[in-house]
């Protein structure tokens, strides 16, 4: 399916209207997973034009986004990856450790920005740092779509890294997303260290529902849409 590449058109407009010369894009990826950490790319890119085809990580084959990573692993100005465990998911809730994620990410950047790109219309950054959230962000905003590669490609790798000795589970081809793979060999092996334990695909294993942990303050269930045993990612 064609689609419009992305612009830097609200990174211009951010300039313009705040005087700001360093903006960040920021994109998030294995919210919706049931293990694994979620990850957030913070990536620095400037005005320049783009590497063909540059676009949500989501519209790429596995092949080509791979391919685009290595890219824009040199093309970007400043890129930094920032993760939240697990444990922390469970510990924090979905939308803080969101925002631990972030802020590793842009606390790791060799140069403070002075203005983010957050995609999505939820801004779960907030203080100190000034955001602009931006629905579909990452198809439409370069230094988010460049972020969302970066992320994608990077957490990929991690899961298929968590999966050795965890084989059935297939973390190399679902990134620990649902996936029929993944459901049956939950319910015939139960969770691994890589799972996260507060979340309701537990509730349908009554085998292993002994292992879930409860928050003392839960989020809403909007926040954990991917919490549920259906399949899509």
């Amino acid at each position: 399916m064609p689609y419009e590449p992305p612009t830097h058109t609200v990174e211009r407009s951010l300039r313009a209207t705040t005087g700001v010369k360093v903006v960040a894009g920021l994109d998030e990826v294995g919210r919706g997973a049931w293990a694994g950490p979620v990850t957030v790319c913070a990536a620095v890119t400037g005005l320049r034009r783009p590497p063909e085809g540059l676009t949500d990580s989501k519209l790429l084959t596995p092949k080509r986004r791979e391919a685009l990573a290595v890219q824009l692993e040199s093309w970007v100005t400043a890129h930094a990856l920032g993760h939240s465990s697990p444990q922390e998911i469970d510990e924090l809730g979905m939308t803080a450790a969101l925002r631990l994620a972030a802020s590793r990410a842009l606390e790791a950047l060799p140069v403070r920005p002075e203005a983010v790109i957050l995609d999505g219309k939820h801004d779960y950054l907030g203080d100190p740092w000034r955001v602009r959230t931006v629905i579909k962000g990452d198809q439409s905003c370069v230094v988010v779509a460049a972020a969302s590669v970066l992320a994608k490609v990077r957490r990929d790798a991690m899961m298929a890294e968590l999966g050795v000795g965890y084989e059935d589970f297939g973390f190399c081809d679902n990134a620990g997303y649902p996936s029929p793979v993944h459901r049956a060999a939950l319910e015939a092996l139960g969770p691994t260290p890589h799972h996260r334990l507060s979340w309701s695909y537990l509730d349908a294993l009554p085998r292993w529902q002994h292992l879930k942990r409860v928050r003392s303050v839960p989020e809403a269930a909007s926040l954990e849409a991917g919490g549920q045993l259906g399949f899509e990612f």
